[in-house]
């Protein structure tokens, strides 16, 4: 069965627009892991910070 050619552009549009929404998501998630990712990485550091300097006064 033919569809017509409104109904085929309808349903590309559609799918293209879809497909971007996607990709966008994945690009924001990616860019949430990755402050998330320095946010995690700046927090240890500063908690080896206060071990080392807890560290420093026992002795």
């Amino acid at each position: 069965m033919r569809h017509s050619r409104n109904e085929v552009a309808r349903w590309r549009m559609m799918r293209q627009s879809l497909r971007r929404r996607r990709r966008w998501l994945e690009g924001q998630s990616r860019r949430n892991f990755r402050i998330y990712r320095m946010r995690k990485l700046d927090t240890a550091r500063k908690h080896r910070g206060v071990l080392f300097v807890q560290y420093t006064e026992l002795k």
